[in-house]
């Protein structure tokens, strides 16, 4: 894992870094190819709108990292907990805030030509997203013509590189949106990072 600057401008709050992992990114592309029947078109939190976001996806749920098949989710998790860990770091201010997050269910997503996240949108955008603290991805592989991740607010554009990994705060301050893709193919695995879900504070409210 090593760390990348993606811009001058700071700060920014998006950590980056190369996982330098590509065998790795290259066996949940392979997950994703021959699982067909785990397909489903990719949706935002008001539903299927293909003007808004037109992708094809894979859920992957926590439960399913028991089964060896899913045994590269449960090795990127790996990784991606080492850029946490660095990302904490950098702001240590959360080390003391959050020094700890759980992760859900998370996506493998595909993009076609045509196929886009075109809506600005932020990762935390209504009370059932509310206890999500952070959003992360990364592509799976290098992209060429579009598809690039844009951040509103920093005027940022990112291209899709494989093991480029990403951290960022998900509330509005961060909205962001994805160009259409051109021509190829765009692989990603996205997901959040939450507060910890703990019982007792649950049951103080």
């Amino acid at each position: 894992m090593k760390r990348i600057d993606i811009s001058l401008q700071q700060p920014h709050f998006i950590g980056s870094w190369n996982i330098d992992n590509n065998d790795l990114c290259g066996q949940i592309i392979d997950f994703f190819d021959k699982n067909k029947n785990l397909h489903s078109q990719g949706a935002t939190q008001s539903g299927r709108n293909q003007n808004l976001k037109k992708t094809t996806d894979i859920i992957v749920r926590p439960n399913d990292l028991e089964n060896l098949e899913y045994k590269c989710f449960k090795d990127y998790i790996s990784e991606l907990y080492k850029c946490f860990i660095d990302y904490q770091a950098q702001w240590p201010f959360l080390k003391g805030m959050i020094p700890n997050v759980d992760i859900g269910a998370f996506n493998i997503q595909k993009y076609s030509p045509g196929d886009h996240f075109s809506q600005v949108h932020t990762e935390r955008s209504h009370i059932s997203s509310l206890h999500r603290v952070f959003a992360w991805m990364t592509y799976l592989n290098d992209v060429e013509d579009g598809a690039t991740t844009n951040f509103l607010h920093y005027d940022i554009k990112i291209k899709p590189q494989i093991s480029k990994t990403l951290i960022w705060p998900a509330d509005w301050t961060h909205a962001h949106s994805g160009e259409i893709l051109n021509s190829g193919v765009k692989y990603i695995i996205t997901g959040w990072m939450h507060w910890p879900y703990n019982k007792e504070d649950q049951d103080k409210i």
